[in-house]
């Protein structure tokens, strides 16, 4: 026995000729609810806040630049190159749908540092704050995966599978709920609750890896049961495309601890924002 697939139209609105979908929602709920989660964790350290609020603001458009450009160029490399290349326009047609996470994680780190470059901000703490929001985004992204019906798991017999209308007719494992849990309100969570640390705030870095490192291992997880990609399947018989591309995340996570724990005591939460 299975759970059927709930009912819900991935347009949620559309005005005349143009359709409003829940998944451009979701982008668009992550990006202002991250940036009200920015703009206040910025403040916790009262008037020596790291970097000020003017300079949150103006980030915003650099953030969705970056998530845009990187998720879509990511996808296209990652996922389906070939396709693109004999149908290259195809790469500017986005409301079809083809982002990848990771592509985007690396749109916005060239973002963050080329902006924190020219606005002269120490750049582990921009990074250690926009990391405390992107759970969020991916909480929302998730869902709207999964209202789409798109990216579901692998055939189960759990009482919990679900038949999705593109899945063909076995129950399957909900995957996008999987992700939603653990990339989303499980990583926003632990995320928040460091952030109110002011020993972690002090030494740049340590949330950013958390960040990192939390994502992959969520991510590692819930591949066991997501479906593969049909174009890719799986990598060496075991591996999905997304395991292996976040085994960097996992050793820039590695990294930053270092580099946060060998720096702690030399003044790293004093830097002029």
């Amino acid at each position: 026995m299975a759970l059927g697939f709930p009912d819900i139209d991935p347009v949620a609105v559309s005005i005349g000729p143009f359709d409003i979908r829940w998944y451009a929602l979701a982008y668009l709920a992550g990006f202002l609810l991250g940036w009200k989660l920015v703009v206040y964790l910025s403040g916790l350290d009262g008037e020596r806040r790291a970097i000020r609020i003017a300079d949150l603001d103006d980030f915003l458009p650099w953030a969705v630049i970056g998530v845009i450009l990187g998720g879509r160029i990511g996808y296209i490399l990652f996922y389906q190159f070939d396709a693109y290349m004999h149908d290259p326009l195809a790469m500017l047609r986005i409301w079809e749908g083809g982002m990848s996470f990771h592509g985007g994680a690396a749109g916005m780190i060239l973002a963050m540092v080329a902006y924190a470059a020219i606005r002269r901000i120490h750049v582990l703490r921009l990074t250690d704050l926009i990391c405390c929001a992107v759970p969020i985004g991916l909480f929302w992204g998730r869902l709207a995966n999964f209202i789409n019906g798109e990216l579901f798991g692998r055939v189960t017999t759990v009482p919990w599978g679900m038949v999705f209308p593109h899945g063909g007719p076995d129950p399957r494992h909900p995957s996008q709920l999987y992700e939603a849990g653990l990339e989303g309100a499980v990583l926003l969570l632990a995320m928040i609750v460091l952030a109110h640390r002011s020993a972690i705030r002090n030494m740049p870095g340590i949330l950013s890896a958390v960040f990192l490192s939390g994502y992959a291992f969520s991510r590692i997880s819930v591949e066991f049961f997501r479906e593969p990609d049909e174009q890719i399947g799986y990598i060496a018989g075991i591996f999905t495309m997304g395991q292996i591309l976040c085994l960097p995340m996992l050793v820039g996570a590695v990294l930053l601890v270092v580099y946060a724990m060998k720096h702690k005591s030399k003044g790293a939460a004093h830097e002029p924002a």
